[in-house]
């Protein structure tokens, strides 16, 4: 059963947290959630559980390869705030949230998150997705940290510079390689220059 409250909750405050991410300086990046390296934390060859990962990524997200306007893929998805830039570790891009699927539930099929990055000419085109789980809870039912096909989830700890109660993220490149690793959170290679200021109604 999908918590409304609950994510709603860290809807907004995950979308805060964005937002001081996208103003954090490098000297302020902290190194347990992988924004303060350019480190790679997949140094080596894909295994094949992370390839299938991806592989169900790319299944579920097939549908929205299309998707060119800022106005998003639907479905519930919606852009909370801006693009996500990290500065010379790269950006996040776009975060299209669904917060009808933010809980303690984790379902590859049902990404919480579709990452995209900003074209020339004010559209955009998918980059991967991004699973988020409250800490608290999942925790309550399980006895050890989530994770996807074999692929463990970062922790944002308390106190983390968020300021936010701990919570868990994978980032999935699949659709847009990362030089870094395809579970990183930056990507070297997006950027937010193409963004431009016009947001649909509702964006903040």
């Amino acid at each position: 059963m999908k918590n409304g409250r609950l994510g709603d909750a860290l809807a907004h405050a995950f979308v805060a947290a964005l937002m001081l991410t996208a103003s954090a300086t490098i000297a302020g990046a902290q190194g347990h959630d992988d924004h303060g390296t350019n480190a790679s934390s997949q140094p080596h060859k894909p295994t094949a559980q992370q390839n299938a990962l991806v592989k169900a990524v790319r299944e579920a997200t097939e549908r929205f390869k299309g998707v060119t306007s800022v106005a998003g893929p639907g479905e519930g998805y919606e852009l909370a705030f801006g693009c996500v830039s990290g500065g010379d570790f790269g950006a996040m891009g776009l975060h299209y949230v669904n917060m009808s699927l933010v809980d303690g539930e984790l379902e590859v099929n049902q990404p919480e998150i579709v990452l995209f990055e900003p074209t020339p000419g004010g559209g955009i085109r998918i980059t991967g997705v991004d699973y988020l789980i409250p800490a608290a809870a999942w925790d309550a039912n399980h006895a050890s940290p989530p994770q996807l096909m074999g692929q463990l989830f970062h922790l944002f700890d308390k106190p983390n510079r968020f300021g936010l109660d701990p919570f868990y993220t994978l980032h999935v490149w699949a659709w847009k390689t990362n030089p870094n690793g395809t579970f990183t959170n930056w990507n070297p290679d997006v950027s937010c220059d193409a963004f431009t200021a016009r947001t649909p109604a509702g964006v903040r």
